[in-house]
């Protein structure tokens, strides 16, 4: 059967960075893996091999396991840290208490208590806002703090600000849990190692992203605390998130994470951001609120405009009632891409 191509391959929007296609150099690496007979649910040796590419990163107690998505990722590792009775502590605009359709209280048992946060980013006088009542038995009892890096909003923990909410968190009893969906975007704007972020700074669990920075599908949760999970294999398995041809994830997560992919796919993503909020961050009618320290740029425009610029470019609309869009950059974006669109908000902008 002949696949016929349904769109059009230099098609280029600033929706996601999930929308972007397979990195080439990944699409490469399940092609070399695809011949003959691997053992499956993991006891193949590209996931045996993974483990030492993750302990080169995380330190030699990271023990890797792959997953399907973020959510999935999000859900086991949480369920993990807490039992039935337990409570995450979590920024207001947290993925997993936005955008995961109440799969961690659903499926992982658990409770969300949420912080508001306008920049995205916890700190430890935020976290105390819900950590408390830990010996009280009408409310969930807090057992873990929930971050993500980069956030929802763009903006990016420094290795101090984690530390600093790891050692108040640990002093609390509470454990850690790192979503870094972006954490590679968030590695490359502050020229650190993985490991500054997440071990080095004192992170139990990290869910660790692939496809937004190029990978066909998967994420890993990383355990870099041993005594922080417990039933991880078990967890996986019962939340449908342990796939059979191993193999094919995982060879993804070495070709990503075994040599400097990663930071390549994620500086010019950031980059391609930073290019776009130079061309536009002057232009009248338009203001940029937020932080642009990753692949993410937040801009309010008027209504109008908006409309007119999605029937050109596609994008999502952050919040209606004030007019904040959300652009974002991929691995795949290039600067005359970022041009084009540019150009097109300068016309739109003129346009009233």
């Amino acid at each position: 059967m002949t696949v016929i191509r349904r769109h059009d391959p230099e098609a280029r929007g600033f929706a996601s960075d999930n929308y972007a296609g397979v990195h080439p150099e990944i699409l490469q690496a399940i092609a070399e893996v695809n011949g003959g007979h691997q053992t499956s649910y993991g006891d193949d040796v590209y996931t045996e091999r993974l483990q030492e590419v993750f302990r080169d990163h995380f330190g030699p107690t990271a023990q890797a396991y792959p997953v399907v998505n973020g959510t999935g990722a999000n859900v086991v590792a949480l369920q993990s840290m807490t039992s039935r009775w337990d409570a995450v502590v979590c920024a207001e605009s947290a993925h997993i208490n936005v955008d995961e359709c109440g799969a961690p209280e659903k499926v992982g048992g658990l409770k969300l208590l949420t912080v508001p946060a306008w920049d995205g980013k916890l700190t430890p006088e935020l976290v105390d806002r819900q950590a408390w009542g830990f010996e009280d038995q009408h409310r969930a009892r807090p057992r873990v703090l929930s971050i993500t890096q980069s956030t929802e909003v763009g903006t990016c923990y420094t290795p101090e600000e984690i530390r600093a909410l790891c050692d108040h968190a640990h002093g609390l009893g509470l454990l850690v849990h790192l979503d870094g969906a972006r954490l590679a975007n968030a590695a490359a704007t502050l020229g650190v190692s993985l490991a500054a972020l997440t071990t080095e700074a004192g992170v139990d669990v990290l869910s660790l992203g692939g496809t937004k920075n190029g990978m066909l599908f998967g994420e890993a949760v990383v355990v870099l605390n041993p005594e922080s999970v417990r039933g991880m294999a078990h967890i996986r398995k019962s939340s449908m998130q342990l796939i059979s041809k191993m193999r094919f994830l995982s060879v993804q997560l070495e070709a990503l994470y075994g040599g400097d992919l990663w930071l390549r796919s994620a500086t010019h993503a950031n980059a391609m951001a930073q290019r776009l909020y130079t061309a536009v961050s002057d232009l009248p009618g338009l203001s940029i609120p937020r932080p642009v320290q990753a692949n993410q740029i937040f801009a309010v425009l008027p209504a109008a405009v908006t409309e007119r610029l999605r029937k050109r470019f596609r994008f999502y609309v952050w919040d209606e009632q004030v007019g904040e869009v959300r652009w974002m950059t991929s691995y795949d974006t290039t600067e005359e891409d970022v041009d084009a669109f540019a150009a097109a908000i300068a016309e739109e902008l003129t346009a009233g």
